[in-house]
């Protein structure tokens, strides 16, 4: 009965773990979005400084649930370090945007986007067991 407790536990941490992955890439898919309505609409421009702030969020969000997975269950590290990453590069993201730096910023959001879909296909790949696999 205790195993079942800490499986279900487990399996919440990382649905908690999917579910911020999910809506960080969700975060940087509306800022590519927000980026072409930013040069084509007069709202452009806010939207695209709103949402730059919620990628930042969901992105420090990320780092949270991969601590909080790991610490409990004693997985892998590893999700940590990805999550650290992908904040780092967020926080570029951040500075080459406010620095006007359009020749960096936009090859860098294509490669967090696509570092983020990455991540979340990964968090859903089952092991050799058969069961959905949390890190990698």
């Amino acid at each position: 009965m205790a195993t079942q407790a800490t499986a279900t536990a487990q399996h919440r941490r990382f649905s908690f773990l999917r579910i911020a992955i999910a809506l960080q890439t969700l975060t940087i898919f509306v800022q590519a979005v927000s980026a072409g309505l930013l040069f084509t609409t007069t709202y452009g421009e806010v939207l695209h400084d709103v949402g730059a702030r919620v990628m930042y969020g969901a992105s420090m969000l990320y780092v949270l649930a991969a601590v909080l997975a790991w610490k409990p269950g004693g997985g892998s590290p590893r999700p940590i370090w990805y999550a650290t990453g992908f904040l780092a590069l967020a926080s570029a993201q951040v500075a080459v945007g406010i620095a006007h730096m359009s020749s960096v910023h936009i090859p860098l959001g294509v490669l967090m986007f696509g570092l983020s879909v990455l991540a979340l296909a990964r968090q859903g790949q089952p092991d050799h067991q058969g069961r959905v696999r949390s890190t990698r």
